[in-house]
């Protein structure tokens, strides 16, 4: 079983950066999408951004692109997302996933393996 471990989060005041960790279990890191999703209060989880196993291809939600950065060390079994300009509106619960093989690496669903979630809260 792969165990992914967030780390990173907090309390931020807009405008300001946080950069989340995502510690993985096991030797084959390097052959799973890895992909962030965040869930606010009342509202459903959504995806965040996501990086193939190449390192070559990321993706981003249009609620974040130009400001967030995925990036991945297969060497350290970990995956990063830097957060820049953070708004009140990222405020939520931040997980990151490993997907065998995301096909529509928007649904939650293509992924096989879950982190418990670290907070990011940002403050107005």
């Amino acid at each position: 079983q792969v165990q992914l471990v967030e780390s990173g989060g907090g309390l931020v005041q807009a405008g300001g950066s946080l950069r989340l960790s995502c510690a993985a279990s096991g030797r084959t890191f390097s052959s799973y999408d890895m992909g962030w999703f965040r869930q606010a209060p009342g509202k459903e989880r959504e995806f965040v951004a996501v990086i193939r196993w190449s390192g070559g291809n990321t993706y981003y939600a249009d609620s974040v692109k130009g400001r967030f950065t995925i990036s991945r060390d297969n060497a350290k079994n970990t995956v990063y997302l830097q957060m820049n300009s953070l708004k009140p509106e990222d405020t939520a619960v931040y997980y990151c996933a490993a997907a065998t093989y995301a096909s529509a690496i928007y649904y939650s669903d293509q992924y096989d393996y879950w982190g418990r979630g670290t907070q990011v809260t940002v403050s107005s």
